[in-house]
């Protein structure tokens, strides 16, 4: 069985424009989808999908199943927006803890 974050501790929304890839205009974005989550505004050093140190200004997490690669844009609450480091699957391999997706952000 499956075991996902409660919705208890889906408090907040944020808005993310998956990264679709580049054109001769710049990045190009998908649709903006609204993701409930746990957003935790902590700065941290995190990897990058290249292993360098980066400082990540943000943290959520929503449930499984997101589309946010690296790159992304994503408008938090307060209205910043800011991009994807990385994005982290996090399943709790059959025990009984929530599967979840980690969204570290600039």
């Amino acid at each position: 069985m499956l075991t996902v974050l409660p919705g208890w501790l889906l408090g907040h929304t944020v808005t993310v424009e998956p990264y679709a890839g580049s054109s001769a205009y710049g990045p190009v974005y998908g649709a903006p989808v609204a993701v409930a989550c746990f957003l935790d505004q902590k700065t941290r050093t995190v990897r990058d999908k290249t292993g360098r140190e980066v400082v990540s200004s943000s943290t959520f997490y929503a449930r499984p199943g997101l589309v946010c690669p690296p790159e992304s844009r994503v408008t938090l609450p307060d209205g910043r927006r800011t991009t994807v480091i990385e994005r982290l699957d996090r399943s709790g391999g059959g025990m009984p803890t929530p599967d979840h997706v980690e969204v570290q952000l600039t």
